[in-house]
């Protein structure tokens, strides 16, 4: 079947939703707001595999199961992948019980490589060498600045580590929209994106479409459908930082997308639409 968009745009509207009603907003962080972190998957990869592997060469039937799990649980928290990574570990058998690593450890492997390219990036920031724009998705900072004029509260919750999010959101100049900014804690089951949308509903006494929840991964997009809210995915290539990524837009419809857009240059037109006069 083919897209139905709004008149003139690249606003790709899945399913009509009741809209106006909207009150909290849920913002994913990576990929949706900031191009910090962008290449993870290219990152976590080549960790997972080689950590599955040990000594032994790595098969494409090993990347693709890796490739598969990084797909299935993008916008989890780290700490859940590497869950599953050791259970992977685990099941091939390749390495021996004495050397597979606890969550926590594969985490810190995997942290490590990742925050590299992260801290460069900051420093490119902060030498003026790049812009903020440079490291977010384009029209973010504008989207940001016109949904903030509605009557909305405002919130980030990402699967990383919440003290990095923080960090990252005031570099990039993000962090004042948000009346909070959740990421992952050192206790796993103290927190989950399932979980802040359970309580901010129950909290503020809302219905589903008071709720609106933006992302670039399945799992945000599949809990505020559970709780009956509105999906808005961010279907982004990271690389240009806009743009379709056609794998993302397919992963996004399959966990139940309202609506698709590529970035958010439309930024007025799409704050227009969920905010009807």
């Amino acid at each position: 079947m083919e897209p139905t968009y709004l008149p003139g745009t690249q606003i790709e509207i899945v399913n009509e939703m009741e809209r106006g009603k909207i009150k909290h907003v849920l913002f994913d962080f990576d990929g949706t707001i900031s191009l910090m972190r962008e290449g993870w998957q290219r990152i976590m990869e080549p960790v997972c595999t080689e950590m599955i592997c040990g000594d032994t060469e790595v098969t494409q039937a090993i990347k693709d199961e890796v490739d598969v799990m990084i797909d299935e649980t993008t916008g989890i928290q780290t700490i859940f992948q590497m869950q599953r990574l050791q259970e992977m570990v685990r099941d091939h058998g390749l390495v021996p019980e004495d050397q597979v690593l606890s969550p926590v450890e594969y985490k810190k492997v995997y942290n490590d490589r990742l925050m590299e390219p992260v801290r460069a990036r900051l420093a490119q920031l902060k030498s003026g060498e790049k812009t903020i724009e440079d490291f977010t998705v384009h029209g973010a900072l504008r989207f940001l600045e016109v949904i903030a004029k509605q009557d909305v509260a405002m919130y980030v919750f990402s699967g990383t580590d919440r003290d990095d999010v923080r960090n990252e959101a005031a570099q990039l100049g993000v962090a004042s929209y948000f009346e909070e900014i959740w990421g992952a804690l050192p206790c796993a089951e103290g927190y989950s994106k399932e979980k802040i949308i359970r309580e901010i509903i129950a909290e503020h006494h809302l219905e589903g479409p008071q709720v609106l929840a933006i992302g670039d991964g399945p799992v945000e997009l599949r809990n505020v459908k559970e709780a009956g809210g509105i999906a808005l995915g961010i279907a982004s290539d990271e690389v240009q930082g806009q743009g379709w990524d056609a794998s993302k837009r397919q992963r996004l419809l399959r966990a139940g997308a309202d609506i698709l857009i590529p970035d958010f240059l439309e930024a007025d037109t799409l704050v227009q639409y969920l905010f009807p006069e």
